[in-house]
């Protein structure tokens, strides 16, 4: 592609070895959610319909709901470590959770124990996922320049989209064709150490450790020619990490990350019961449908990462989110003509085709947080914005739908992409104005 040739020989080679281990990753974390319709059956009791549903939207949710912690923790290895230090430790543990769930017992052998085991495997996995997306993304942020820069770091969205790929098409030879789901666990685990081995070539970005070497030699200058200087440095240093990051910033970032997990669930879950019990779709057919899904959305996300190179990403993401939102409100007229499987997969493509996410312009977004901070807090935005998002679309969802039946969407899904269309327009007016250094206004005081 163009873009790639803007790239000198260890940048292509850093956006490739990321681009893999994202892949890697996400199939490990995506393998479980695709064949949850066939595992939750082996590692949860049996109920009633709406039991069921409640124990699908946990099985769900708890991939997520500690996100925000995994943010925190791989925030500070991030910002005080490196980024090269937090996508090896990321992989690593994604390897450790698919070793166990390869190996683990189902409900009929040990009982509830299985359930408990699954379900921490898969938080794990989720705090994994979450260092791994953010901290890939950040390094390549760190080591390009804008336009090239914008289509590079929405990549590894398309490498996320891949890895789902290929974990529903290993769903799908697991239902179809007998192949044995352990064996599926046993590959995500090989191919996870893998992509860990493959990543210790990387190198440390320029910016995160110019930032170092700039503050401590700012420090080590003053201690050499004006010592009386050097402590009102080392305090200016420690206040420096302690500045917040503007709420705005962070609230819009949380706000628009609110967006994938309402897109994601509406595409991969919830329509699920009526392809069942309106088309009599058997587990096995529903992994196809969705596989044929994932492929639209690999489509999608290459789409508008190319994209992204030849437009401002800002205006794709606002032109995204004015089209969810007309797609959205005809959610419940949609399934009240449908008639046959085809007309639920089109509405399930265009709502990923014009999903709510900080996709392509996670550039632009990533840039906004100061480097010394940036990685916790955009992981943490990031993470909390999705996390409660799928635990509220997850469990509110089921009864908002059996309170109002589908017209229950629209309480979440209207003030959903008004929030996000909100959230761009203050990212385009922050994006357009001055940028001063903070780092730089630091070693002047050294001078």
């Amino acid at each position: 592609m163009r873009f790639l040739s803007s790239l000198n020989r260890e940048q292509r080679e850093a956006v490739g070895l990321l681009q893999i281990g994202t892949f890697l990753e996400y199939f490990d974390l995506m393998l479980y959610v695709h064949m949850a319709v066939l595992l939750n059956e082996l590692f949860f009791p049996k109920t009633d319909p709406h039991t069921a549903s409640l124990i699908a939207a946990f099985a769900f949710c708890s991939t997520y709901v500690l996100r925000p912690f995994g943010a925190l923790i791989f925030g500070y290895i991030g910002d005080n470590i490196g980024r090269k230090t937090t996508v090896i430790i990321t992989t690593m543990m994604m390897a450790t959770s698919c070793i166990i769930m390869a190996n683990l017992p189902t409900y009929a052998q040990i009982g509830v124990t299985a359930a408990w085991v699954v379900t921490i495997c898969r938080m794990v996995q989720g705090l994994s996922s979450m260092g791994e997306i953010i901290g890939a993304q950040i390094y390549i942020a760190e080591i390009t320049q804008p336009p090239v820069a914008y289509a590079a770091v929405a990549f590894i969205a398309v490498a996320s989209a891949l890895g789902a790929m290929a974990a529903v098409g290993v769903a799908a030879l697991t239902t179809q064709y007998g192949f044995n789901w352990r064996t599926a666990f046993w590959i995500g685990a090989c191919i996870a150490v893998v992509g860990s081995v493959a990543r210790t070539r990387l190198r440390e970005t320029p910016e995160f450790v110019d930032m170092k070497r700039t503050i401590k030699a700012a420090v080590e200058k003053s201690r050499e020619t004006k010592p009386a200087k050097a402590k009102k440095l080392e305090e200016a240093t420690a206040k420096l990490f302690q500045e917040k990051v503007p709420f705005a910033t962070s609230l819009s970032y949380f706000v628009i990350n609110c967006g994938w997990p309402l897109s994601f669930y509406l595409v991969y879950v919830y329509f699920i019961p009526t392809l069942k019990e309106s088309y009599h779709y058997s587990a096995e057919t529903v992994i196809f449908h969705n596989f044929l899904l994932t492929i639209v959305q690999v489509f999608r996300c290459t789409l508008w990462s190319v994209a992204s190179y030849y437009i401002y990403p800002l205006k794709i993401s606002k032109l995204k989110g004015i089209l969810c939102l007309l797609l959205m409100t005809s959610i419940p007229v949609w399934l009240s003509l449908s008639t046959t499987p085809v007309h639920i997969f089109i509405l399930q493509a265009l709502i990923l085709l014009f999903s709510l996410n900080d996709f392509p312009s996670q550039y632009i977004f990533m840039k906004q947080f100061p480097a010394y901070k940036r990685f916790t807090a955009s992981s943490f935005s990031y993470a909390l914005g999705r996390a409660l998002t799928y635990v509220v679309t997850s469990f509110a969802i089921v009864y908002l739908t059996e309170w109002f039946n589908h017209g229950g969407l629209l309480l979440i899904t209207i003030p959903t992409c008004l929030a996000f269309l909100k959230a761009i327009s203050y990212y385009e007016k922050l994006d357009h104005q001055p940028k001063t250094s903070t780092i730089l206004s630091f070693t002047k005081q050294a001078a």
